[in-house]
């Protein structure tokens, strides 16, 4: 008896459709945290599928795939575009969690992808630590905000600015300390070592920066496209269109990875200063009317696609192949 288990996750939850005879059983529906990654593991060990099928799409498909490889499950992680190919096919008109769980146990069974590999440790450590140095790097510009509002009053008490004064320089050390572990990770492994170096080129990366970058994009499937990781981070645009009544203007989706967005933020701001290339796009894209949040984010695209660049193609950021040398012409 074959069965085939097909999972579609969301940001809270995930939904398992159980495959056999053709036939699907009703959708489970498992909370999106590891203690739900470890009922939905005893589940899956107990009917002993063929494949388990799940889109390499969002920021959470990572931690239950390896939650369900640790536990010996044979997985399998799609490129999205392969599966929304599938779905056409069968002219799959309507969409919901569960219609895409039962696709992609079908799937599974009349196509029988490639088994999916894990990231290594050392880069899954990464990761981690480029998280936690993210999020201190965030606290700490709160911090900051905090201790300029408290020295900006007359009658702030000298003991509130000692107390947040001390918070900051508690954060520094936090997050050089990370810092160096991520470092050391880093050099041991001469893949990881050569991205870093790559990344390093381009004018407004900084170590802490190239560190959640790098820690972010080498855990991800090295099949995605430059505009799939642009999806992956939140940076794609949204269009809202409907008729002749309904014409938004474009949006960041902001629907994706918020480390990425979080670490591209600070490079795009100071590449727009100086990387001419850089700063010649965005200057471009204000005077089209761009307003001037629009025109970084298109810069942290195209900073992203050349830092992904930098992964797959094993070659140092180059600006010169992302931004056009027609904007650096005079008006």
């Amino acid at each position: 008896m074959r069965v085939f288990v097909g999972i579609d996750i969301a940001a809270k939850s995930f939904d398992l459709v159980v495959w056999k005879h053709g036939k699907n059983q009703p959708v489970l529906t498992f909370p999106q945290n590891p203690q739900g990654h470890a009922k939905a593991l005893k589940k899956l060990q107990m009917v002993k599928p063929e494949r388990v099928v799940l889109e390499a799409t969002g920021i959470y498909y990572l931690d239950l795939a390896v939650a369900l490889h640790r536990g010996n499950i044979p997985v399998s992680v799609l490129n999205p575009r392969s599966f929304k190919h599938f779905a056409q096919l069968k002219l799959q008109g309507s969409k919901t969690d569960g219609i895409d769980s039962a696709l992609l146990a079908e799937y599974g069974e009349r196509m029988m992808p490639r088994l999916w590999t894990p990231p290594t440790p050392g880069k899954l450590g990464l990761r981690d630590l480029g998280r936690q140095i993210n999020r201190l790097i965030h606290a700490r510009t709160q911090a900051k905000n905090r201790l300029h509002a408290l020295s900006a009053k007359q009658d702030t008490l000298g003991l509130l600015l000692d107390d947040e004064q001390e918070g900051i320089e508690q954060l520094n050390r936090r997050i050089e300390r990370l810092k160096n572990a991520a470092l050391e990770l880093i050099n041991v492994s001469s893949e990881l070592a050569k991205h870093w170096k790559h990344m390093m080129a381009a004018k407004g990366i900084a170590e802490a920066s190239a560190l959640v970058i790098l820690a972010e994009l080498c855990v991800l499937p090295d099949t995605l496209k430059a505009p799939q990781v642009s999806r992956y981070a939140g940076l794609d645009v949204r269009i809202t269109q409907s008729g002749t009544s309904i014409h938004k203007p474009g949006r960041m989706s902001k629907a994706g990875n918020m480390y990425l967005r979080s670490a591209l933020f600070m490079p795009a701001m100071t590449a727009v200063q100086y990387e001419p290339r850089a700063k010649a796009f965005y200057d471009a894209l204000v005077a089209r009317g761009k307003k001037k949040i629009q025109a970084l984010c298109a810069v942290m695209r195209k900073y992203l696609t050349g830092l992904w660049a930098c992964i797959k193609s094993d070659t140092p950021f180059d600006a010169e192949r992302l931004f056009s040398a027609e904007h650096m012409k005079p008006a």
